[in-house]
């Protein structure tokens, strides 16, 4: 687990999990930005209670390469077997099937796999988690810095489709402003 302040309300993203092959090291988060990540309330909520049922497990893993120094961090998702969550088996075992749940994708088959799908996989929760941004009226550069990129730029160029319509915007801060 990184670096998680219920008081502030922040959490620092320091390192992930990543896959070099079939071994699993830490790495740098995405574009290698250590960065502060807002913890809304009702997140922390559910964070405590998860950390009540469940806490933090110790880990060790490489550094970058599965032969790099070893690293300890505690983690707050873990497998069963006690082990680093890896994005492979959190598709596989954990995120596609509560899609099946929610019936956002079909079930599969006996013997087959999901069908690969990069909108249906892990890395959707950050485009939900702009898309929410966006919708409130966060603007790009702070959506940037929680994301971890560099150049705003970017960031706009790719989630400008998930922003909201600016007609709309328009009426609702005009409706705010006025009252009914």
């Amino acid at each position: 687990m990184d670096k998680v302040d219920f008081l502030s309300g922040m959490i620092r993203v320091g390192l992930q999990v990543k896959m070099i092959g079939s071994e699993l090291v830490f790495a740098p988060p995405k574009g290698g930005k250590i960065r502060d990540v807002p913890l809304a309330d009702t997140t922390a909520t559910l964070l405590t209670q998860h950390i009540t049922q469940r806490p933090p497990l110790e880990v060790t893993l490489p550094w970058k390469t599965p032969d790099g120094p070893p690293v300890t961090a505690a983690l707050l998702l873990y497998t069963r077997e006690h082990k680093a969550l890896n994005r492979n088996y959190f598709n596989m075992y954990l995120w596609k099937p509560a899609l099946v749940t929610a019936e956002v994708i079909p079930e599969r088959q006996p013997g087959e796999r999901f069908k690969a799908s990069r909108e249906h996989g892990m890395h959707a929760l950050r485009h939900y988690y702009a898309s929410v941004l966006l919708d409130a009226g966060e603007n790009i550069k702070a959506l940037a810095e929680y994301l971890g990129h560099s150049d705003p730029g970017f960031t706009l160029r790719t989630y400008t489709y998930l922003m909201p319509n600016s007609s709309e915007r328009a009426r609702r801060a005009i409706d705010a402003a006025l009252g009914e």
